[in-house]
């Protein structure tokens, strides 16, 4: 009895030990809760797609200082040389110069056929202002739509959160529910011991709760690598270490939504607003140009094509000019974007198509878990009346420690069949919530 009273002792001081930490757990001492929506945005911080941010964003910087320097004026330089079969000469010749009483001396100058022209020309293009502007749109359209598909696949990352976050809510409470299966199985152990210490009960029956012990420990030190594993995987998704004391927040239930509001529904309106960018620019590189300039150089002959010298000139004016081989190509190009206009929108609906089968099929699924989960409730009641009738025949020695092993096995898979759907279905809905972007 002494040894007996010692035991017992011993396991009310482990048991109280394991009070307290619980307790100290419960009330968050030393432990970090994170939330699922906590772990979605660090997932997004952390992944390395995130740096295309700023990738993106650089090069739209370039691109839109590049389009604007359209605003300023055009400054070139030009030279040529050339040789002339034939030069301008004045109709006049040295005896129609004496008859005009004009002195000998005097004579007609012909140009040299070899001419020479260096000048420098600046131009400020009036039409090109609003070419500009529609460029620098462009640059912007498509740096919109290269961020928002760095959106959508950080979107993505949601499902894998998903999994690693509802896995390890599973495996805390299959834990928790085996740290009770373990009290259940070492209440029957002290109650055999003392019909032993009593001779109304053989010491093997104590010995095969002892065995079933210990094989719950084994399943509890399993869960706990599983945890591990899964805590690990989703700390390289979120950047944070998470040990044994992250508590992560059992969220509550979600109602389902079949709105469609993904990343990838504002991607599809961003690529039809480049398109019709695209269309604008067709259109305006086919307008006429309309620039003021100003030239200004040497040249042999200058503007008086009657000397034969190197002078200086400049010229000032508005230009018009007009390239009609534009139109050439026009309808074709205005077909090639309708065409891509036309994907975009069979790509739209092909995903709204996915999306909706992908939404049916988790919302037949939440449907399935909240009955599995109802009638796991019930299921349970019944089990553990059970269990609780023959713990009492255990005790009057009119049941065994099988009977009693059986009963509390059947109501421990009873709980845990119910854990199980109560995570899937919380799963079911954030996955829902997931797909559809709400």
């Amino acid at each position: 009895m002494n040894n007996l009273f010692k035991k017992k002792s011993k396991r009310i001081i482990v048991n109280c030990q394991l009070l307290i930490v619980n307790l100290l757990a419960a009330v968050g001492l030393n432990a970090q809760t994170l939330k699922v929506e906590d772990c979605y945005q660090m997932a997004q911080k952390n992944y390395p797609l995130v740096r295309q941010y700023e990738l993106i964003e650089k090069t739209q910087e370039f691109s839109i200082k590049n389009a604007q320097k359209g605003y300023l004026p055009q400054i070139g330089i030009n030279g040529q040389t050339t040789y002339q079969s034939d030069v301008t000469q004045m109709p006049i010749t040295s005896e129609m110069l004496q008859m005009l009483g004009a002195p000998s001396n005097v004579t007609i100058p012909i140009l040299g056929k070899a001419q020479y022209r260096l000048y420098g020309e600046v131009t400020y293009s009036l039409t090109d202002l609003f070419t500009t502007k529609n460029q620098t749109d462009v640059v912007k359209a498509n740096a919109e739509i290269e961020t928002q598909k760095v959106e959508v696949d950080l979107y993505k990352l949601r499902e894998r959160i998903n999994s690693l976050f509802f896995g390890i809510l599973l495996i805390d409470a299959q834990i928790e529910q085996t740290e009770l299966v373990k009290k259940d199985i070492q209440s029957g152990i002290d109650k055999t011991e003392i019909a032993i210490a009593n001779g109304v009960a053989l010491k093997s029956a104590a010995d095969n709760l002892k065995a079933e012990l210990l094989k719950t420990k084994q399943r509890t030190t399993e869960l706990h690598a599983t945890r591990k594993a899964y805590a690990v995987m989703l700390s390289l998704f979120i950047g944070q270490t998470l040990d044994e004391h992250t508590i992560l927040e059992k969220p509550l239930p979600q109602m389902s939504s079949n709105t469609i509001n993904r990343p990838e529904m504002q991607l599809f309106e961003l690529q039809n607003k480049a398109f019709e960018l695209q269309n604008r620019t067709i259109i305006n590189k086919n307008l006429p140009r309309v620039s003021l300039f100003v030239q200004g150089g040497f040249g042999k002959p200058a503007l008086n094509i009657l000397s034969d010298n190197f002078d200086p000139y400049y010229i000032a004016g508005v230009r018009l000019a007009w390239n009609l081989t534009g139109f050439y190509t026009f309808k074709n190009e205005k077909k090639i974007i309708a065409n891509n206009q036309h994907a975009t929108d069979i790509q739209k609906d092909i995903f709204l198509f996915n999306t909706n089968l992908a939404l049916s099929q988790q919302n037949t699924e939440i449907a399935k878990m909240e009955e599995l989960v109802t009638d796991d409730s019930e299921i349970i009641l019944l089990r553990e009346n059970v269990k609780n009738v023959t713990q009492t025949q255990l005790d009057n020695g009119t049941a065994t420690t099988n009977d009693y092993l059986i009963a509390v096995n059947a109501e421990d898979q009873a709980r845990q069949n119910r854990i199980l759907h109560e995570i899937q279905l919380l799963m079911a809905q954030y996955n829902a919530q997931t797909t559809s972007g709400n």
